[in-house]
């Protein structure tokens, strides 16, 4: 199983804290995937109007599960920005070809919250008609909110009136399905496109994010994204140039000799 860590905290640097302490640590905080494993769709949250809704009866389409907490200070922002941008440029459709739902992992929240949060957002999108029906936010008590974080492997840690945790979308099949993680709080729409496509068949996949921002830029113009050449060639220049230069070091080696 692939466990992907985003540590937020310092780990202080004791000289008998031993390996396992230290491993024990580092699930306190972040993302372990476990995909092809099915989120608990017997889960009840509280939509922003206050009312129960069990997840089985929402889940009729590829989805994107997030957690946040409305209050958050830090990342929760920059990763509902990530998400409003990627579905506004996406050429998916949101609401027809996926969802996308929004759960605040702390139990103290108010639906009246969540409903401030998802307006905050929508107004700022220009696909705002269509993120209406598809990007919704729920709130929830401890228990089921638990059983889901459990579920996805989304660790995060209290500290004060604050939590400390990472980044991520959860992307699932219709039936509940994990099959990928989008780790950050920047998403490119190619990768949407593909872990949609496959989530919708049940095709569980890596993470591929870093790989995508490294071989494609965004054209402002175009308002698309391009295979970026000239990194690409560079790279391409500078293994080249290291395997030819391996190789005269191995030739002299052998004249010497």
């Amino acid at each position: 199983m692939k466990k992907t860590l985003f540590l937020l905290a310092f780990l202080p640097a004791f000289p008998g804290l031993q390996a396992q302490d230290l491993a024990q640590q580092s699930l306190e905080i972040g993302v372990e995937e476990k995909l092809n494993n099915t989120i608990p769709l017997d889960v009840f949250l509280f939509n922003i109007e206050g009312d129960t809704v069990y997840l089985r009866d929402i889940y009729d389409k590829p989805t994107i599960l997030n957690f946040v907490y409305y209050r958050c200070p830090g990342i929760c922002s920059p990763l509902m920005d990530g998400l409003a941008d990627v579905i506004d440029k996406s050429e998916l459709v949101i609401g027809e070809d996926y969802q996308a739902i929004t759960i605040s992992f702390d139990p103290r929240e108010s639906s009246m919250l969540a409903e401030r949060k998802k307006n905050n957002y929508l107004n700022l999108m220009e696909k705002k008609e269509q993120a209406e029906k598809g990007w919704t936010f729920y709130t929830g008590d401890s228990v089921n909110i638990a059983k889901l974080t459990d579920a996805v492997g989304f660790r995060y840690k209290a500290v004060g009136n604050d939590f400390i945790h990472s980044a991520t979308l959860v992307i699932t099949s219709p039936n509940g399905k994990i099959t990928r993680y989008m780790n950050g709080i920047y998403f490119l729409p190619f990768e949407l496109k593909m872990s949609i496509i496959d989530a919708n068949e049940g095709k569980a996949g890596p993470t591929i994010n870093k790989v995508l921002q490294y071989c494609y830029a965004y054209d402002p113009e175009g308002q698309e994204y391009v295979l970026n050449i000239t990194k690409i060639t560079g790279t391409l220049m500078i293994f080249i140039a290291l395997i030819v230069f391996l190789v005269l070091i191995l030739k002299k080696r052998k004249k010497t000799t």
